[in-house]
């Protein structure tokens, strides 16, 4: 039973010490973005960028030259200043051709409600090179194993290539195109359909292009390229490029350029559609953005996190002489349900992932939660396991078992139920800007609960904190996680989409007595068992994620917290990912570990330990607390697969960082971040 309990404190370990690197990193983020707006505004923009055909497609050679740069430096400034260029001279030349470009840019075909993606698999692509190129698979597999860069293997086997005529250069919408119809195909000869397309690109390809060919459909530019730094130049391309802000002030310039970025992301937080803010970006002036491209049931919202918080009295202390409310924090998966005008529902993950198919028994049963007032609307609630039969809420464990596919109604054996805490839009009008009490009374104003189907979140309004021990208590007692505890009326309680905000904390029974650190980690390597485990994968490597250099660092080595079914399970999954090498961008240090197999980057785990250390062997977070050293978790032990977070989404070594940084200055405060709310 201890173990058991202190397995559940562990769960909650990560939250503060993740929570507090992700706002130390938007606050960089925000403070080097005003560094870069100030540049550009002092010294603008050079016209560096290649010349092309007013209203003519963008060349695809352009592109490649502008990646390079960005390749060639870690420099945020440089590499927003190259996109900067980049999409100045692609809206005055080729306006229609902006969209395309920067799908392009952030290595995406649609947006991410759409769900169609590439991530091509390595021996597809190795066929395609030697099929367009005239080398031998294994000659490429050689390669591969020195080099670890597919592209770069296209590039080198092209520029050896001789052909008898020139073919016609590559645009991007042309490359686009084919990278979307590439994803689009399934069926009967789907893969030799596939390699068929692909060569086609690689045989126009010149100079870099395959390289980046191949990168597109491997689903990794590795260029560092964020998505925010992208949303950044975008924005300060658009002042940029209009000629009536040439002769400003740069100061005027500045405060432009910075209004722009601030609307631009502003917009894309509610309304996550490039294919709908670029052509109003082109068709309107920036200060009418907003009112063209509104929040719509349809395209669902990065949801609003909360933040972790160490203890109650922390709760009164960033609420005192203010009105807040608590709420039970549930133990399901994230679950934001719409309703367009035309009567269609659809519900998405806290990924944008569109899981409608998955919950059958949700769509079926949205018609009776509505009242005959509601037409639209978009609803933020958790779906949680529920047992019929006694009433209760079931672990998150039990809701995981369902199918995720395929799901038909009369076969489901596990049944949810849906706790709606928070209504962000209703009959054809936004509530972001509403406070949570007007939120609150709106949600209950337009829905009904039906028994073992939908429920408002339980609440509590008080200032007192022996009220919210007693109402933590509840929450615990009626199998929830803990208590959310937000601003309830007010400015500081509108809802604000994808961020982490500390309007909303998060406090939890099970942390207040918690040791330890947790993270998610990515699965890069295996150990063969030995003895029980002879059949299975015994023991396995692990690494956490650098997004600025687009690399895994290895972190430890695991063995622990893992059940017979467990082994079972990821020796299946793991064995269709085996490479015959680490990556190139798997970061391994002089004096690594080899494990017996290594993997593709594919499963997240959550995982314990008892503390962190300092280790020549690993090297998470390398340079951060030594020059050559990472770090490393002693003791870490299995939690739970995390297989609603894509490898990118993992810890980062920043994250890693901050935990050992507070463990070594705060002795006995443990803390963590839940990223799921």
């Amino acid at each position: 039973m201890q173990v058991a309990s202190q397995t559940i404190d562990d769960a909650f370990d990560k939250e503060i010490e993740e929570a507090a690197a992700e706002e130390k990193e938007v606050k960089k983020e925000k403070m080097e973005m005003m560094s870069i707006i100030h540049t550009i505004a002092s010294i603008g923009t050079k016209d560096v960028v290649s010349e092309w055909k007013p209203g003519s497609p963008v060349p695809y050679e352009v592109l490649c030259k502008t990646f390079e740069k960005c390749e060639a430096t870690t420099k945020r400034l440089e590499i927003t200043e190259n996109l900067v260029q980049l999409f100045v001279k692609v809206i005055k030349t080729t306006p229609d051709g902006l969209l395309e470009l920067l799908y392009m840019c952030i290595n995406k075909l649609c947006p991410d409600y759409e769900g169609l993606e590439l991530g091509i698999g390595e021996s597809l692509l190795v066929k395609a090179i030697a099929q367009s190129t005239g080398r031998e698979i294994k000659q490429i597999k050689a390669d591969y194993v020195k080099c670890g860069d597919l592209g770069t293997i296209a590039r080198d086997s092209k520029g050896s290539q001789k052909t008898l005529f020139k073919p016609k250069s590559l645009t991007v919408p042309h490359v686009f195109r084919t990278l979307k119809a590439v994803a689009q195909i399934t069926g009967n000869s789907s893969q030799t359909k596939k390699i068929d397309k692909i060569k086609s690109l690689l045989v126009a390809c010149k100079d870099d292009e395959a390289k980046f060919i191949i990168r597109h459909l491997e689903g990794k530019l590795r260029i560092g390229l964020a998505e925010q730094t992208v949303l950044s130049a975008l924005a300060q391309s658009v002042v940029l490029s209009d000629p009536k802000n040439e002769k400003v002030s740069t100061a005027k310039k500045e405060e432009l350029l910075a209004s722009a970025v601030e609307t631009v992301k502003y917009v894309y937080n509610q309304l996550p559609s490039y294919d709908m803010i670029i052509p109003a970006l082109m068709k309107y002036p920036l200060d009418q953005l907003l009112e063209q491209c509104t929040m719509r049931p349809g395209i669902p919202l990065k949801p609003m996190l909360a933040h972790p918080t160490k203890s109650l009295t922390e709760v009164l202390d960033r609420f005192e002489k203010q009105k807040f409310t608590c709420e039970f924090k549930y133990d399901g998966e994230r679950a934001q349900i719409h309703k367009l005008a035309d009567g269609s529902i659809n519900v998405y993950s806290r990924n944008s992932e569109n899981m409608s198919v998955r919950y059958p028994d949700i769509m079926n049963a949205v018609s009776k939660w509505i009242k005959p007032t509601t037409s639209s609307f978009i609803l933020d609630c958790e779906a949680v396991a529920w047992d019929k039969e006694t009433k209760v809420i079931l672990p998150f464990q039990v809701l995981s078992t369902r199918k995720r596919k395929d799901v038909k109604e009369e076969d489901i054996t596990v049944r949810v139920a849906v706790f709606a805490f928070d209504c962000l839009y209703l009959n054809g009008k936004s509530l972001l800007q509403d406070s949570l009490e007007e939120r609150r009374q709106k949600l209950n104003d337009a829905f009904q609960e039906t028994e073992h189907e939908f429920y408002f979140a339980k609440h509590m309004d008080s200032n007192n904190i022996e009220d919210i021990q007693t109402f933590l208590d509840v929450s615990i007692t009626s199998n929830c996680e803990g208590l959310m505890v937000k601003s309830f009326d007010g400015k500081e309680s509108t809802y604000e989409p994808s961020k982490r905000s500390r309007n909303w904390l998060k406090v939890k029974k099970d942390y207040l007595n918690g040791v330890g650190d947790s993270m998610d980690l990515v699965v890069i390597g295996a150990y063969y068992g030995r003895g029980k485990r002879t059949s299975v994968y015994g023991a396995f490597l692990l690494a956490c994620y650098d997004p600025d250099t687009e690399e895994y660092q290895t972190i430890c080595k695991i063995g622990t917290g893992f059940s017979d079914e467990n082994l079972q399970l990821f020796y299946n999954t793991l064995k269709t990912h085996v490479i015959d090498a680490p990556k190139r961008f798997y970061c391994l240090g002089e004096n690594s570990v080899s494990p017996d197999v290594w993997f593709e980057p594919s499963q997240v785990w959550e995982v314990k330990c008892a503390d962190l250390s300092v280790s020549p062997r690993y090297m998470a977070g390398v340079g951060r607390v030594d020059a050559n050293k990472g770090i490393s978790l002693r003791f870490p032990r299995f939690i739970r697969l995390r297989d609603d977070k894509e490898p990118e989404n993992a810890t980062t070594s920043e994250q890693v960082s901050e935990f050992y940084f507070d463990q070594a200055n705060q002795q006995g405060n443990n803390n963590s971040n839940d990223l799921d709310y």
